[in-house]
C-alpha cells in the first residue's frame, strides 16, 4: 500500500474494549448472499451532502470492497486555512484509488453550530462552510487581492498548528466567502447570476427558510439558540412580522444577508458536486454516517416546530459494555435530538427524516446484515421525556418507564421496540 501524501489523519482513537472488536455470532451463521446497489435519488434532495447517484456496489463473500473511513476536518495540508476541505479530499481519493480502496466514508458533513459536533447540525440539508476550498479563483467571485487581504492580519503558522481552532477557521472563511459574495454582486455575469437564480429556485423548501434562521443567528450574537432570542424571534412566523416592520434600510440589509447564505450553500454545491465526480471517475464511492435527527437548536425545528415533539429526546437503550459508564449501562444514551410527529409529516411531501435516510441510509446495509451503527441505533433508539430548570439542559430521569404504545400514542407513530423515560420539560418560551 502506498504511503499516505502530505496531508496527515489527525485525532483519531482506537477502541481497547475487546468486547467491541470481537466477532458477532450472527456473522458465522449468514447464509452467503449477492447484493448489488444502484443509488437513486429524488432532485428534491439533490443538494444534501454526498449522496451517490447510478454508483453500483456489487457484494458478495466472493467480492469483498475495501473502504475508509476518515474525518474530513482530520484531512489536513501544508496550505489549508485550519481543516480539511474537498481540496485534501480530492487528494485522498487519488491515494484510496491508487492504494486500491473502493468506498471512503465520512462523518456527516451538515452544518454544525457552536459545538461543531457533525452530529447536531443546524440544518438537515445545509452543508458546512468549513468543509469549502478557498483560494484564489476558488470560488470564482474570490481574487487574489481579496483573498491576501482576508488573511492578512491572520497567523497562518498557528492557524494549522495542532487541533482544528473551529471558531477562529469559521471566522475566517466567513470573512473570505463574504468578500467572494460582493465580488458576486458587483461583476457575475449574467450566466452565472442565472445559475445561482435557478439554485435558489430547486432548493427553496428548505433554503428559504434555513437562510432566515442564519440571518437570524447573526441578529442574535451568532447563536443559534433560539428559545434565549428575543420573544419576537422565537418563532418564524412572528420574526417575519418583526421583519416587515423594520424600516426599508434594515429589510434590505436582513435581505441581502439572507442571500449570501444561499450563496454560500451555492458555492458548496457545486464544490461537493465537483468532489463526487471527480470520485465516480476514480473508481471510488462516497459514503456518508447517517445523521437522522437534527439539534434541537436547528433551521428544521425552527421552521417546521409542529413536526417535532420538542418536550421528546432521542437516544439509546442501555449499553453493557461501557464498562466506565454506570449510568449508560443502566439508564442509556440521551443524545439531546428531538423526535419526529410522524403523523404531521406522513402528509407532507418533504420532511427532515427522509431527506436524511433518503440520502444516506442506502449505504448502511454494505458493513454488515444489521447495517452501520447509526441505522441499528434509529431502529433501537428510545425517547427520553427532557426536563430541566435550564431549557438546554436535557438529561434523564429515572423514575418513571412509559411504554411503548404509550409513547407511539404521544409522537404519532406506530412502535413496538420503543421505550422511554418519563420526566418534564419547562414549557416552550415564544
Amino acid at each position: 500500500m502506498d504511503p499516505l501524501p502530505a496531508f496527515y489523519v489527525a485525532h483519531t482513537r482506537r477502541s481497547t474494549n475487546d468486547e467491541c472488536r470481537r466477532k458477532p455470532e450472527w456473522l458465522n451463521e449468514r447464509k452467503p448472499t449477492a447484493v448489488f446497489f444502484v443509488i437513486r435519488i429524488s432532485p428534491f434532495f439533490r443538494h444534501s451532502s454526498f449522496v451517490i447517484r447510478h454508483f453500483p456496489v456489487n457484494l458478495s463473500p466472493e467480492t469483498r470492497v475495501a473502504g475508509i473511513l476518515v474525518p474530513l476536518f482530520a484531512l489536513r495540508s501544508e496550505n489549508d486555512l485550519g481543516i480539511g476541505d474537498v481540496a485534501t479530499l480530492r487528494e485522498f481519493i487519488d491515494w484510496a484509488a491508487e492504494s486500491g480502496f473502493k468506498l471512503v466514508q465520512l462523518l456527516p458533513i451538515n452544518e454544525t453550530g457552536g459545538d461543531n459536533s457533525p452530529y447536531n447540525a443546524i440544518s438537515a440539508m445545509a452543508i458546512d462552510p468549513t468543509t469549502l476550498h478557498l483560494a484564489p479563483e476558488s470560488p470564482k467571485d474570490l481574487t487574489r487581492q481579496d483573498f491576501e487581504a482576508a488573511l492578512a492580519d491572520v497567523d497562518l503558522v498557528r492557524l494549522r498548528q495542532g487541533q482544528v481552532k473551529y471558531s477562529r477557521v469559521k471566522k475566517l472563511k466567513r470573512r473570505l466567502l463574504g468578500r467572494a459574495f460582493r465580488n458576486f454582486r458587483k461583476h457575475a455575469s449574467q450566466g452565472r447570476q442565472s445559475g445561482f437564480r435557478d439554485f435558489c429556485a430547486v432548493e427553496a423548501s428548505w433554503l428559504d427558510d434555513y437562510a432566515f434562521f442564519r440571518a437570524l443567528m447573526e441578529e442574535n450574537g451568532e447563536s443559534e439558540a433560539w428559545d434565549k432570542w428575543p420573544a419576537q424571534h422565537r418563532r418564524i412566523q412572528s420574526a417575519r412580522v418583526w421583519l416587515d416592520r423594520q424600516s426599508p434600510k434594515t429589510r434590505e440589509k436582513f435581505a441581502g444577508r439572507e442571500m449570501f447564505f444561499r450563496y454560500v450553500q451555492w458555492i458548496a454545491h457545486g464544490q461537493w458536486s465537483a468532489v463526487k465526480s471527480y470520485a465516480e471517475e476514480r473508481g471510488v464511492a462516497l459514503m456518508g454516517d447517517v445523521p437522522f435527527g437534527v439539534s434541537y437548536y436547528s433551521a428544521d425545528v425552527f421552521a417546521r416546530r409542529d413536526e417535532f415533539a420538542l418536550d421528546w429526546s432521542g437516544g439509546a437503550p442501555p449499553e453493557s459494555y461501557f464498562k466506565d459508564d454506570e449510568f449508560t449501562q443502566k439508564w442509556g444514551q440521551n443524545w439531546g435530538i428531538p423526535l419526529f410527529h410522524w403523523d404531521v409529516m406522513r402528509n407532507r411531501a418533504a420532511f427532515i427524516f427522509s431527506a436524511s435516510i433518503m440520502c444516506w441510509g442506502f449505504i448502511e446495509s454494505m458493513h454488515s446484515p444489521g447495517g452501520h451503527d447509526a441505522t441499528k441505533n434509529f431502529f433501537r433508539s428510545i425517547g427520553t421525556r427532557c426536563w430541566n430548570e435550564l431549557a438546554d439542559a436535557r438529561r434523564i430521569s429515572p423514575r418513571t418507564t412509559i411504554r411503548p404504545r404509550k409513547m407511539a400514542r404521544r409522537i404519532g407513530v406506530k412502535a413496538k421496540n420503543i421505550c422511554a423515560l418519563f420526566s418534564k420539560r419547562p414549557a416552550q418560551p415564544g
